[in-house]
């Protein structure tokens, strides 16, 4: 078995994460490498400063004799998935789909997409949330008992 070389490391490819801060600039992250991260001021300086500090990352763990994490990778999934449900909600999702003029399979992903898309609001409109006193608040500001 061979021991990976620091030109190897260098020329893994892995991932970023960009946050913006709300004060101007971004946050450049590297999951894989605890630690390495840059930040910029405009986005046509990422790609040099995020090299840069992947780099200067993976050099000096060479240098003091750590390892050097493999670059992960998502899991490719197949799309598809089973899930159970109460026969009354089958129902009422079956019924909706004919109502509509769409397959069962177009509604639930039309509702699935929907409430992913709204979770970036603190609270979906259409979803009811809970208190700290342990209510459940309607999306109209009545409560009622969890």
């Amino acid at each position: 078995m061979t021991s990976l070389t620091l030109e190897a490391a260098l020329e893994r490819e892995y991932g970023i994460v960009v946050h913006a801060d709300p004060d101007g600039g971004y946050v450049v992250e590297f999951p894989d490498l605890p630690g390495c991260l840059t930040q910029v001021d405009h986005l046509a300086e990422l790609v040099e400063n995020a090299n840069e500090a992947r780099e200067l990352w993976i050099t000096s763990a060479f240098e003091r004799g750590l390892p050097v994490p493999e670059p992960s990778y998502p899991e490719v999934l197949s799309g598809k998935f089973n899930v159970r449900l109460p026969r009354s909600l089958h129902r009422t999702l079956v019924d909706r789909a004919e109502a509509e003029g769409v397959s069962l399979n177009q509604l639930v992903l039309y509702l699935l997409s929907s409430g992913v898309a709204g979770e970036r609001r603190a609270v979906h409109p259409a979803l009811p949330r809970q208190s700290a006193q342990g209510e459940m608040a309607t999306p109209d500001g009545e409560g009622r008992a969890a």
